[in-house]
């Protein structure tokens, strides 16, 4: 059993209360199997890129769709702003991303160089500092000494356990251009969702008055899934995750289509 799954299986016994099902996934047994599996899959990291990109897609893009159709453009209006927002808005969020994971590993880098060197040149003052931020953690000052005994045999453990209490650094495993990638697609795809009866328009013939209720549909049925597929994130409730999400895109949309109505006098 590999540890993702021992805990998922750890997490539902919570959810329901289940104090038998809670012991088997802490059984001695389980957790030396799930020890020996690697932590996590080569794309799980990057879950929280897909699922965000995504969402920021379909509400943004939605939003530009109720904007122009508030304010009775037309179609090709819709197209050529939907799409602009869908690939630039796409790439800017990406760029984000990409920008956003380099440098917080450069932050991570620069400081554990710091910590290393300040363990190698001063590890007296290193011991008393972790000793310090152990007993503010509640440890007595004999567990505190002996904790500190122990993660000071090893300097890179030592330099860890620096990062991690002194600091509250952990390592972002994730690489930035790849982070950046799957935003992208995340984005562009997801938020493709709205323009698609526009989309369709180009090769069947579609009314405004269908285009934009079908969009409605579409997005919607979107944003509930996308939001539900958090809960691989946030382990909260799915259908309660993508009512939200379902309702916070409908308040953005709903905001644009009004100024969208407002301001349709000046597309003329």
């Amino acid at each position: 059993m590999s540890l993702s799954k021992r805990l998922d299986e750890a997490r539902r016994a919570f959810t329901r209360g289940d104090t038998a099902a809670s012991a088997a996934a802490h059984a001695p047994e389980r957790i030396a199997e799930a020890a020996k599996e690697e932590h996590g899959g080569a794309g799980s990291q990057y879950i929280g890129d897909l699922v965000y990109g995504g969402l920021d897609g379909i509400i943004t893009t939605f939003a530009v769709v109720s904007g122009v159709a508030g304010a009775q453009l037309g179609t090709p209006v819709i197209l050529i702003l939907g799409l602009a927002n869908l690939f630039a808005d796409g790439f800017s969020m990406a760029t984000g991303a990409y920008l956003s994971s380099k440098s917080e590993q450069e932050y991570y880098e620069r400081e554990w160089l710091r910590e290393a060197w300040e363990v190698e040149h001063f590890p007296e003052g290193e011991r008393l500092e972790l000793v310090e931020i152990y007993r503010g953690q509640g440890y007595s000052e004999a567990d505190a000494q002996n904790l500190v005994e122990i993660q000071s045999r090893d300097s890179q453990r030592w330099v860890k356990a620096m990062m991690v209490n002194e600091l509250g650094l952990l390592p972002d495993e994730r690489k930035p251009l790849i982070s950046g990638l799957a935003t992208l697609l995340a984005f562009v795809v997801a938020g493709s969702v709205p323009l698609l009866i526009y989309l369709l328009g180009l090769f069947v013939p579609v009314a405004p008055e269908v285009a934009f209720p079908v969009s409605i549909v579409l997005s919607g049925l979107a944003l509930f899934g996308l939001g539900a597929a958090k809960v691989i994130i946030t382990r909260m409730n799915a259908f309660r995750s993508g009512l939200e999400m379902l309702v916070v895109g409908g308040l953005a949309a709903s905001v644009a289509y009004i100024v969208g109505a407002l301001l349709k006098g000046i597309g003329g």
